[in-house]
Order: C-alpha cells, then sequence, then structure tokens
C-alpha cells in the first residue's frame, strides 16, 4: 500500500536512518493498530538505509514461534552467525549457545540472562564497524521472551555505533510489547484527505456510495482501506455494527479465505500453524491431511499467499491468524498432529513437541515426557522462559499428580532464572501442596522467598524461609542453618524486629549441629537480633567471622549470597575490607557476565566509596548501577541507588537533586532503604545550616522499623549534631550513647573520632578542647576526608568561638580545603565563614582545574581502565558496552584530560582518583 499522509513518520525514520552513516545509533518502536502501516514504514527504512549503503538485518516474529527460545534472535542474526566466534568468550559462548551453534550455555551452566544480549550489541557494533546496520524486526509482539530480552537489552544500551534498531509492535489484540528506555513512534489513523486518496487508488471502479461506506468502515487504517474494496467486489457480506479496522479486515480475510476450496483451506492451515513457512514440512504434513501444493493455487489468485525461494509467505500476518483461526477445532488439531509427524524428519525435535502438545487436549505422558526433555533443550540455551513454559505445559498433560508437581517445582525455577517473579511466585504455590520430599519442599521455599524479596515482600520472603527451614532440618542441617540466616536477614531488612526474635527462637529450638557449613550462619543470625535489640558487642565479632568465610568456606555460595553476606561489613564497620570485598564481588560479576547482579555489586561498592569520602567514586558506581538496574528493570535496586545518589548530592548541597533523588527513592518501601532517603535530606538541611529542619527529618530514625537499620547508625553523628545545634540535648544526648556503643563493639580509630567529636559538641566548653583535639588526632589515617574535615571545622568554630582565633585557622583551613577538593559545597563555605571571623579572609576556591573532574562517570571509568591498557573490546566486555562506544567516551575524554593517545593516558594512571 502507499504511504499516503505518513509525512511525519517518514521524517523520524529517515532521520534515525540518516543519523547511522553519522555513527549516531537509535532504537525506536513503531506502535499502532494491525494495518495501520507499521510494515510499511518499516519497508520504507529498509529502502532509505540500502540507498545510503547499510547493512541491512530482518526478522519477523510469529505467534506459533513464541514460545522457542531465540528463534527470533536466530532469524535476526543467522546470517551473521560466522562472527560470533570474534567476540569476547563469555559473549561468544553465550551467543552461540542461544543460537544452537554449540552447547557453550551447557557448559557455563546457562550464565547470566542478560549477557546474551550483551553478546548481541557487541556484534552488531562489530558488524557496524564495516559499515552503519539497520536491524529491523517486525511482529515484534510474537517475538519469543528470550529474543525480545536480548535485543532490547541491547538498543537500550546502543550510543555511537551506527547502529539502528526498529521494532513494529500491535498494541491491540496481540501480546504487550513492553520496551522501556526506547523511544516509540505512534502510527494512528490516516487524515480524511489522506484516506480518501489512498482509497481511490484501490477502489476508483467502485461507485461513490461504495467509497462512503469503506471509509466509514475503515477508520483510517489504510489495510481495511485496501482490503474492503476486494471484498466489495466479491459481494461478501458483512455487518454494517461498527468495529475496529483490525476486527473488520481480519473478518474480511476469514470470508474470503471461507470461499476457497476445502484443499486450499487445508494447506493454509498447515500453514499457518507452522511459522517456519518451509514449504517441504508444509507439503508432506498436509499430504497426510488430502491436500496437496498445488491446491494453493486459489489463495495465490487471491493475493492471500506467495510461494517464494521455498517458502510459503502470508501477505498479512492477519492473514495467517485468519487461516488459523477460521478452522474448527478439530481440523486445527488435525494439523498439529501432521505437522509433528512431519517434522522430526527435518530436524526439527523441539517444534514437534510443541505440536505434538497443542494437538493433544486430555493428560498424555508421553507427550509430557517430550516436552520436559524439549524444555531441557531450552535450558541448554539460556531459554530459561522458555524452559517454564514447556514444564508448565508438561505439567498440565501429566497424568500423575507427583509428575505434574515435579514439574510445576521446575517450571518455578525457571521462571525465577528468567525474570518472571510473579509467574514463577504463582507456579511455585501451585507445586507446593503436592510436594512431599523435605528437601525438594525446601528448595521450592527458598525460590518462593527469593521471588518474594525480589518483589519487595520481605515478611512473605522471611516466613516461607522460616517454615522450610524447620521441615528440612533434620534431613539438612546445613541446609535449614542457611534458611532460617537468610530468614533473619529479610526480616531485619524489613525492620520486622519481632519477627527476628521468633526466627532466632526457632533456630535455637532446632539444635542444630555444629560444622563450618552451619555454625557460622546459625551464630550470624543470632548475631543480628542482637544488633537489633541495640547490642551489638556480641554481634560484630560473629558478624566478622560470617565476613571472614567468604575467602573460602562460603565459597559454595552463589554470587548473590556472597554479596548478601559481603554487605553486613558496613554494620562492623570494616568499611576499607568491606570495599575490598565489594570491588572483588563486582570484578566476578564483570568477569562472569553477571549483569542480574551487577547492580547490587555496584550498589555496595558506591556506598562504601561514599562512606569513604570518595564521592566521585560513589557517584560513577552508582551512576553505572543506576543504568544496568533500568536497563534489566530491577526497581529495587533503582530505588535505592537512587538514596546513593540523594546522599552525594546533599554533600555538594544541590538540593534540586537531592530532593529528586530522594522522593524517587521513596517508591521503595523497605525501611532500611527509606533511611538513605531521609538522611540524605537531613543531612542536606544541616549542610545547608538548617538544624531545626534537619532534626525534624531525623527524629524519624530513632523509632519506627528504621531504627536499627545500618545506615541509621551511620546518620547518628548527623543526629547529635543537629540537635545539639538546635538545642535538643536530650535527643543528641541518647544518639551519641547508641553511637559510642556502636562504636566500642567496631574497635575502629573513624569511629572513635567520630564519637569523640560528637561528645565535645555536649560536653561543657572546658572539656569540649580536648576532646575535639583527641578527635583529630584518632582521625589521622583514618581514610574518611569528609569525617575528618567535619572535625576540623567543629574544632575550629570551638577555638573562634573561645577566643583563639589564631589557632583557629589552622583546623579551618585544612577543613575548608577538604571540602573543596570533595566539592562539599555547603561544608566549605560553612568553614570560609568561619575563618573569615577569624580575621581571615578565603574567597570561595577558582575551579582547581581538575582535568579528572570534568568527566563524565562512564568517561572516567573507561580511561581508567584505558589507562591499564586494555583494549577497547576488553573495557566494553566489562563496562556491558559496546567497543564502538567506549571508542567515543575515550575521544570525548582525550580533550578534556590534554591528552592525545593512549600512551599518553597510560602516563597519567598514578593521577587518576582511586
Amino acid at each position: 500500500m502507499g504511504l499516503y499522509g505518513r509525512e511525519d513518520e517518514l521524517g523520524v525514520i529517515d532521520r534515525v536512518v540518516h543519523g547511522a552513516r553519522e555513527g549516531r545509533s537509535a532504537a525506536l518502536v513503531v506502535r499502532g493498530e494491525a494495518g495501520i502501516g507499521k510494515s510499511e514504514l518499516l519497508a520504507h527504512a529498509v529502502t532509505a538505509a540500502r540507498a545510503e549503503g547499510l547493512r541491512v538485518l530482518r526478522a519477523t516474529g510469529t505467534e506459533s514461534e513464541s514460545e522457542l527460545p531465540f528463534a527470533g534472535l536466530h532469524l535476526l542474526l543467522g546470517r551473521a552467525a560466522d562472527r560470533v566466534a570474534e567476540l569476547p568468550e563469555r559473549q561468544a559462548r553465550a551467543l552461540a549457545g542461544a543460537l544452537g551453534l554449540t552447547d557453550a550455555a551447557v557448559e557455563t551452566g546457562g550464565g547470566d540472562r542478560f549477557l546474551t544480549g550483551l553478546a548481541v550489541l557487541t556484534l552488531l557494533a562489530d558488524l557496524a564497524e564495516e559499515r552503519p546496520l539497520l536491524c529491523v524486526v517486525d511482529d515484534a509482539h510474537w517475538l519469543d521472551r528470550e529474543t525480545a530480552e536480548a535485543l532490547l537489552f541491547a538498543g537500550r544500551r546502543l550510543d555511537a555505533e551506527g547502529v539502528v534498531m526498529l521494532f513494529a509492535a500491535r498494541d491491540t489484540y496481540a501480546p504487550p510489547f513492553p520496551a522501556p528506555g526506547l523511544d516509540e513512534l505512534r502510527v494512528g489513523a490516516l487524515s480524511d484527505a489522506a484516506a480518501r486518496e489512498l482509497l481511490a487508488e484501490h477502489a476508483g471502479d467502485l461507485p461513490q456510495h461504495a467509497h462512503a461506506q469503506i471509509l466509514g468502515e475503515a477508520g483510517g487504517n489504510p489495510l481495511a482501506l485496501r482490503e474492503l474494496p476486494v471484498a466489495q467486489r466479491e459481494g461478501l457480506a458483512h455487518d454494517a455494527a461498527p468495529v475496529s479496522g483490525h476486527a473488520r479486515v481480519q473478518q474480511t480475510f476469514t470470508d474470503r479465505i471461507s470461499g476457497l476450496p476445502p484443499a486450499t483451506r487445508t494447506v493454509l492451515l498447515v500453514a499457518a500453524a507452522e511459522a517456519t513457512d518451509d514449504l517441504a514440512v508444509i507439503a508432506s504434513a498436509a499430504a497426510e491431511l488430502g491436500a496437496a501444493v498445488s491446491d494453493l493455487d486459489p489463495a495465490e489468485r487471491k493475493d492471500l499467499v506467495r510461494v517464494a525461494e521455498g517458502r510459503l509467505v502470508f501477505r498479512h500476518p492477519l492473514i495467517r491468524s485468519a487461516a488459523y483461526q477460521s478452522a474448527p477445532l478439530g481440523e486445527r488439531l488435525a494439523a498439529h498432529r501432521a505437522l509433528a509427524r512431519a517434522l522430526p524428519c527435518v530436524g526439527h525435535v523441539d517444534r514437534r513437541a510443541w505440536h505434538l502438545a497443542a494437538a493433544t487436549t486430555e493428560p498424555d505422558e508421553y507427550v509430557a515426557a517430550v516436552l520436559e526433555e524439549t524444555s531441557e533443550h531450552a535450558r541448554a540455551r539460556g531459554g530459561y522462559a522458555a524452559v517454564a513454559t514447556a514444564c508448565e505445559r508438561a505439567a498440565r498433560l501429566s497424568p500423575d499428580s507427583r509428575d505434574r508437581a515435579r514439574r510445576l517445582a521446575l517450571a518455578a525455577h525457571a521462571a525465577a532464572a528468567a525474570g518472571e517473579t510473579r509467574r514463577a511466585a504463582d507456579l511455585a504455590a501451585r507445586a507446593a501442596p503436592h510436594i512431599t520430599d523435605p528437601p525438594r519442599r525446601a528448595e521450592l521455599a527458598k525460590v518462593r522467598a527469593a521471588v518474594a524479596r525480589e518483589q519487595g515482600r520481605l515478611e512473605a520472603s522471611y516466613t516461607l524461609l522460616g517454615e522450610g527451614a524447620a521441615e528440612v532440618a533434620a534431613a539438612a542441617p546445613g541446609t535449614a542453618a542457611f534458611m532460617l540466616y537468610e530468614a533473619v536477614t529479610a526480616a531485619s531488612l524489613g525492620g520486622q524486629y519481632a519477627a527476628v526474635s521468633e526466627l532466632t527462637a526457632r533456630l535455637q529450638s532446632l539444635e542444630l549441629p555444629g560444622g563450618e557449613d552451619i555454625t557460622p550462619f546459625v551464630d550470624a543470625a543470632l548475631a543480628l537480633e542482637r544488633l537489633a535489640t541495640g547490642d551489638p558487642k556480641p554481634a560484630v565479632p560473629a558478624l566478622r567471622e560470617l565476613l571472614a568465610g567468604l575467602g573460602d568456606r562460603h565459597a559454595g555460595l552463589d554470587l548473590r549470597e556472597r554479596l548478601s553476606i559481603a554487605a553486613w561489613s558496613f554494620s562492623t564497620g570494616d568499611l576499607e575490607k568491606g570495599h575490598e570485598r565489594f570491588t572483588a564481588l563486582e570484578a566476578e560479576c564483570r568477569s562472569q557476565g553477571a549483569i542480574g547482579l551487577l547492580p547490587l555489586a555496584l550498589m555496595l561498592v558506591a556506598r562504601s566509596h561514599t562512606f569513604l569520602g570518595r564521592h566521585r567514586d560513589g557517584y560513577a558506581a552508582a551512576s553505572e548501577g543506576l543504568r544496568v538496574a533500568e536497563d534489566i528493570d530491577q526497581q529495587p535496586y533503582v530505588d535505592q541507588l537512587h538514596g546513593v545518589l540523594a546522599h552525594l548530592a546533599a554533600l555538594e548541597g544541590d538540593e534540586e537533586r537531592c530532593r529528586e533523588f530522594a522522593d524517587l527513592h521513596k517508591a521503595y518501601s523497605a525501611p532500611t532503604c527509606l533511611v538513605w532517603s531521609v538522611s540524605a535530606l537531613g543531612l542536606l538541611d544541616l549542610g545547608l545550616g538548617r538544624p531545626e529542619a534537619a532534626l525534624r527529618r531525623y527524629e524519624g530514625l530513632f523509632s519506627g522499623s528504621s531504627r536499627h537499620a545500618v545506615k541509621t547508625l551511620y546518620s547518628l553523628p548527623d543526629v547529635v549534631e543537629a540537635a545539639a545545634r538546635a538545642g535538643a540535648t536530650g535527643l543528641a544526648a541518647e544518639a551519641l550513647a547508641r553511637y559510642e556503643t556502636w562504636s566500642e563493639a567496631t574497635g575502629h580509630a573513624w569511629t572513635e573520632a567520630i564519637a569523640l567529636r560528637c561528645r565535645a559538641l555536649l560536653a561543657p566548653e572546658e572539656r569540649a578542647g580536648e576532646l575535639y583535639e583527641r578527635a583529630v588526632r584518632r582521625h589521622h589515617g583514618s581514610g574518611l576526608p569528609f569525617e575528618r574535615a567535619r572535625t576540623e571545622l567543629l574544632h575550629g568554630e570551638w577555638l573562634r568561638r573561645a577566643g583563639r582565633r589564631s589557632e583557629a585557622r589552622v583546623p579551618l583551613r585544612g577543613a575548608a580545603d577538604a571540602f573543596e577538593s570533595l566539592r562539599a559545597g555547603p561544608w566549605a563555605e560553612r568553614a570560609r565563614a568561619e575563618l573569615r571571623a577569624t580575621g581571615e579572609s578565603r574567597p570561595a576556591a577558582a575551579p582547581t582545574g581538575d582535568r579528572f573532574g570534568t568527566l563524565t562517570p562512564q568517561e572516567l571509568q573507561v580511561v581508567r581502565l584505558a589507562a591499564t591498557g586494555l583494549s577497547n573490546r576488553d573495557i566494553g566486555a566489562q563496562l556491558f558496552l559496546s567497543p564502538r562506544t567506549v571508542g567515543y567516551h575515550l575521544y570525548n575524554a582525550y580533550p578534556k584530560l590534554g591528552v592525545a593517545s593512549r600512551g599518553e593516558l597510560a602516563r597519567l594512571e598514578e593521577k587518576l582518583p582511586s
């Protein structure tokens, strides 16, 4: 059909295609109802791309392949399969396994489900190095989940590769195709003038009253404007009631197919049921049903299908749908049975399984077993969503209840691995009542608990873990100990301290034996209860013992579990050791391609950088973690990383950004996460000289479910200062007592220095000076520049008030210098104001000329890695970017740093901020 009235849409398409010639990338989803012209717009893009010299890759999603893992990816990238081996090793193995080129995914245990998307990104960037690239995916709503996930991940991370990805998706009468983070082009009905012009082209021989009728029925839908005149000429009856353009065209196709000879309808039905469009398969199956390919002639004459290069192609997806849906159920079942018999001869075992399932309406163990077998093929390729679908369907067809429950449990595990949390929870709940074996029940409880935790339902998580641990304690005490430790962790994070006590009481009642796989988790769970009651002294040693096992004793735990344990480094105050653990685990995430866990690792790294006063590095880690979490739709980590960014904005005195991030952070309801939002806003007020406002925010930290959160401990010195300045000495003393108890338990010099500073704030004038001096001495070598500067600021303020102005200038200068280097604007201004009060004029610091400070967070990460000698390809593999985008960031960073080559960059390595 002609593209009448689509000037605006064509302009958008032409701009993104032309941009690829200039190295710009884009990903765009074209949305609209069936027949509205999406495919024509994509066809125009292909024509324009070829005219500009772009390489073109094309694929079309089909309903019957929507459960076959990576079927769409194979269609799109099949011709580039020979380039897969050139990718970085882990990416090559993941993509080769996904495309069925090797058993690579089996060797790596399936890998991270987002690693395939990264491999797709790198492959597309490699192809674009030779010439710009256009990828076109029509009917994207029918893509299998694995393909959609991989392509969308790649699309969100396109930047400067010269790659354009266009998706066309129906927004009604089709499955949803959510594509957060991608631009969208909505295609609506044609204007009246454009509709009349299009109709005139296709209905010039019809009378004017027919034109008026068709215009009314079509509703501006171009396909309807083309097909309804055909229906008029063929004398097909229609319902005059108003319906959508989609429904009217679908009915027109149904009517036209119903007028074909029975044998023709049979061949069309078989073709509609088999997505490969392979003429040999269709012919074999049709023969079993008494039809032949030659019977297609009437359908070809009516322009419903065409045969090209050994394939039968439907002119429009709605024709395929009409051919299938209009057939009686018995005929559809017979077609699937015929296809199941035809497919083994061409090696499509998995398709055969799904045709058998589609032809089976009663429980059948043979078909169920075949489906379970095909689920293993999907698992080997990393297609966990397909595993879940196959196992769930196998469960429905299982005559035996035990097999049904077992297959539902397998489906639940696979759905959780695929990130389909709601589906996993539903499958696990359906399986649980029918599983009697304690270890299997425990495993199922762990799946359900993990899903609940990912959804933010911490109460459900710890309840499931607690109940599951009790059931398995006799048979597997190590599993029970770990499950109860995880349950206590979830309850602590949820601020449910009564539940913490209940769970530890249950743990003690089980009287589990000792052992290195049991005792550390039992002791850690009991330690968390002591923390929840405000008694950290016995808790810190137990948590340190748990952390000490991360290097060897707990090596059998998975990466997520080890990250979870490492997070307790904050509770023990071991910031430097904790940071080493976090960065090692972050590196493990990158080396394994564990993209799904990277936001958690980066959140821990960002928090440790922030506590250690490395604010620029904290911002870089939090920014990357946020970008990845948004890419893979991990909302809890999105919210928690917003909290870190809110804290960093507060330190800089950026009120607008702090409030924006804090408000966004409030979306996540876990109390121990909300405390980051509260403390960030409090710190902002405190830095801007609004202690009363800060105190109003901090007061909530002393009551309710966040009072024992780790971040609350770190915020207690801020509470002390705000309360002291606001005259709330009782609250200040209470906060100080809590902090000193924790400081004594940790035994760190930096916590002692801060405790001394807080004590000085509340001490009589004659004692305060000595306490400040001791605090400053204890800070030396602590590695926390922001906290040391705060102590120097308060000490200088006290000296100035005591009339010792010349002495006051020394700590105040140190504080001003430190705050300025940390870009803590409000705090630097406070130090300068105190210096002016001593008689020393100190203007606001001029720009330092810090070349590294001009880099964006991503540029800084790229520069750091490039300075170590890594290639763009290796850097891209670590940062989950395309090599071309890495090069783009280096190109932008060089002039900012005053260098012109990688060699010069390497000489800057020692000066790079760490």
